[in-house]
């Protein structure tokens, strides 16, 4: 279970989902230094030189595997879509992405990288053990920068012990578990599927550890948990 408590339950697992977590202490969350702000515009670069343009991206196949769980729970993934792919799509079409601080700017340069949507979590604001589950209908979802949304059955999310919905998986997280200057313990979590290697998992959190380790003063707690 690790250091925190992460799993998934039966219904996702049997859809092939899989997570590859790891904690970080000793944060420093503040303005994203040149040196990571320069990472991030070369990895934009490096996404416009691999795609022709947003519809391109159907043709990668981990943007196709993502996209097919969301089918498979009837969810249209042009509505809700992947983080990852949300990101890639933004700078196809000729946008930056926005600066927020170095740890979400972090998370993003490993995500564009890897094409895996990544959570990041202050674990100070929820109670863990966490757990991947369907929703049952009814659960309120505040996520960052929109309104809060009354969820339908059937959505996979990660919730706390006490029901906090943090992350509508793999999609779109939480204000209430968000990165704030504040922050100092830091959960990430690499969202798989089936079809998406656990080597690409790996890969981002191995990427973010990284830029955080050398952006930001974190300290990784133990190894990177997949389950």
């Amino acid at each position: 279970m690790g250091v925190v408590g992460v799993r998934v339950e039966e219904p996702l697992a049997k859809l092939g989902v899989r997570l590859v977590y790891i904690v970080f202490d000793g944060v420093s969350v503040g303005e994203s230094p040149e040196g990571l702000v320069q990472t991030l515009r070369s990895v934009e670069d490096e996404v416009v030189q691999a795609f022709a343009g947003p519809e391109a991206l159907k043709d990668d196949p981990r943007v196709r595997a993502y996209r097919r769980f969301l089918w498979r729970l009837g969810i249209d993934p042009t509505k809700v879509r992947p983080s990852s792919e949300a990101l890639a799509r933004r700078v196809l079409r000729g946008s930056r992405i926005p600066l927020i601080n170095n740890v979400v700017d972090a998370g993003n340069i490993a995500s564009l990288k890897t094409m895996v949507p990544i959570g990041l979590y202050d674990l100070d604001t929820v109670k863990p053990p966490l757990r991947l589950t369907l929703s049952r209908g009814g659960e309120v979802f505040e996520p960052i920068g929109g309104r809060p949304q009354t969820l339908p059955k059937n959505y996979p999310i990660l919730v706390d012990s006490q029901g906090l919905v943090m992350h509508v998986y793999p999609h779109r997280d939480s204000k209430a578990s968000m990165i704030t200057r504040s922050t100092r313990r830091v959960l990430a979590i690499a969202a798989g599927v089936e079809g998406v290697e656990t080597g690409d998992l790996r890969r981002a959190i191995e990427i973010l550890s990284g830029l955080l380790e050398k952006f930001a003063g974190a300290r990784p707690l133990g190894h990177a948990v997949e389950v």
